[in-house]
């Protein structure tokens, strides 16, 4: 999701206008992360961007959108940018114990084996 989110509107509220994207924002994500995942993949990341303007966007982290969004209200800023793309995520832990499964382990021998 690539979107500029206009804020104003002649008869819907301020208020409900910021309600209004953070639920389609919300909408969004729950959405990319129903998507069925790649074998080798343990969830669905995101890389996010939030600014006034898309020139003035910066890096963020998913978490801190509701935020971000909370201090444009304060600012009353008409209009924000925020860009949300899905990225393949894998935990640290699974991609260890994946590496240590394909370790080649010598096979004991046994009776009738040179």
């Amino acid at each position: 999701m690539k979107k500029t989110f206009n804020l104003t509107h002649p008869k819907i509220k301020y208020p409900r206008m910021i309600d209004a994207t953070k639920n389609e924002i919300r909408k969004y994500i729950k959405r990319e992360r129903r998507v069925t995942l790649p074998e080798d993949v343990d969830f669905w990341d995101f890389d996010c961007k939030f600014g006034d303007t898309e020139a003035e966007a910066k890096v963020i982290h998913l978490s801190e959108i509701d935020t971000c969004i909370n201090d444009a209200e304060q600012r009353e800023l008409t209009s924000f940018y925020v860009e949300i793309l899905r990225k393949e995520g894998v935990r640290a832990a699974a991609e260890k114990a994946r590496r240590e499964v394909n370790l080649e382990v010598p096979k004991p021998k046994g009776f009738g084996e040179d």
